[in-house]
């Protein structure tokens, strides 16, 4: 009973660029340069969609397209805007580390976050941080910041996982290290 889907003659996204940011686009490479560092993105999975730079804003265009295409265009222009927002102001992610018993210890060493004495045993877990991601460690807080959305994220998730407790019930063992607050830095 496949029906027929409503297609689109023309669908169009903008994305203004403001003042002092940089965007180059190299077939579906997008690459975003700002005064809080540079982040890129590979567009090449959306095929039907085609990325230019008109007059200062990013046009994200789709012809003929259906509802999936549609969607798309919003994603990929959506995906822009977070890349200026986060090079223009940056993305910061706090962690809670909680303990009842045992205190844990937390420390960063170059591209991971080193994490001892969970749940009073003697095993090390170990959280990577991705590149262009700053961590830092205040009293029982893990602070996350950086300018990729994607790569921030990632790495607060990285580092909630490693202490994801699987057998045990977790209305009684709540220790772990959890994401309680996302902010975007400038706002």
């Amino acid at each position: 009973m496949g029906g027929r889907t409503a297609r689109f003659v023309k669908l169009e996204e903008r994305v203004a660029v403001p003042e002092g940011v940089e965007v180059s686009i190299e077939g579906k490479l997008v690459r975003v340069k700002g005064p809080k560092g540079e982040v890129s993105r590979d567009f090449s999975h959306a095929r039907r969609v085609s990325i230019s730079l008109e007059d200062g804003e990013v046009v994200v265009k789709s012809y003929m397209g259906s509802s999936r295409e549609r969607s798309l265009v919003y994603t990929v222009a959506s995906h822009i805007r977070n890349m200026i927002t986060g090079v223009t102001k940056g993305y910061r992610y706090y962690l809670k580390i909680i303990f009842t018993h045992f205190s844990i210890g937390v420390s960063v060493e170059k591209d991971r976050v080193i994490i001892t004495r969970f749940l009073g045993g003697q095993d090390v877990k170990v959280a990577k941080i991705l590149p262009g991601v700053k961590v830092s460690v205040k009293d029982r807080d893990i602070i996350v910041e950086g300018a990729d959305l994607e790569a921030v994220a990632q790495t607060a998730a990285n580092i909630e996982a490693a202490t994801r407790v699987g057998d045990k019930d977790r209305r009684i063992f709540v220790d772990g290290i959890y994401i309680y607050k996302k902010e975007v830095i400038g706002s």
